[in-house]
């Protein structure tokens, strides 16, 4: 994952538990404190042994910081300079899920070691919809709640979200009602 990924979790470890926090994080996941470069590839692992020792630290099961992280980092990246590529994936929560498969072609220019996921959504009557979710990493469907949580609260949406059993070749399905 790149960089960014990795300072937005540094960022909400110190935001809860300030900078010795996140040295203590760092300590227990065996990777350096000395910060990350946004746009810099780094292993996977890496960022999953963030996750888990975020997880100890805390005292929040690893599906809970991912879910946390994913609220926490719509807000992240608009103030990290990427609010007008928010803005013109669209209008309504809704229209941005259709859209994320676009918006990440686009950050792909950038990021040309991405690896994204792809979703789509499937409409099943007014403000109801069920977003299909695929990922090459396992274990990241919590944080897709979190990221749904995040852009509800950006759209000033009210929802309810569950996560439905899975289908073959997704990573994740997840019924959402807009209140």
């Amino acid at each position: 994952m790149y960089g960014l990924v990795n300072r937005a979790v540094e960022q909400l470890v110190e935001q809860h538990l300030g900078p010795t926090g996140w040295a203590r994080v760092c300590k227990q996941a065996g990777i350096a404190d000395d910060g990350f470069v946004a746009i810099s590839a780094y292993p996977d692992q890496m960022t999953y042994k963030l996750v888990g020792a975020v997880s100890q630290e805390m005292g929040m099961s690893p599906e809970q910081v991912l879910e946390a992280f994913g609220e926490y980092w719509i807000m992240y990246t608009a103030e990290e300079g990427y609010a007008d590529l928010l803005q013109t994936a669209g209008t309504s929560l809704r229209e941005f899920l259709g859209n994320l498969d676009q918006m990440h072609s686009r950050i792909e220019t950038v990021f040309a070691q991405m690896v994204a996921p792809v979703f789509s959504v499937e409409d099943e009557g007014p403000g109801r919809y069920v977003l299909l979710y695929q990922s090459q990493r396992e274990g990241l469907a919590p944080m897709v709640v979190g990221l749904v949580k995040g852009l509800a609260k950006r759209f000033d949406q009210p929802i309810a979200i569950e996560q439905l059993p899975s289908r073959a070749g997704f990573a994740g399905v997840f019924r959402i009602q807009e209140a």
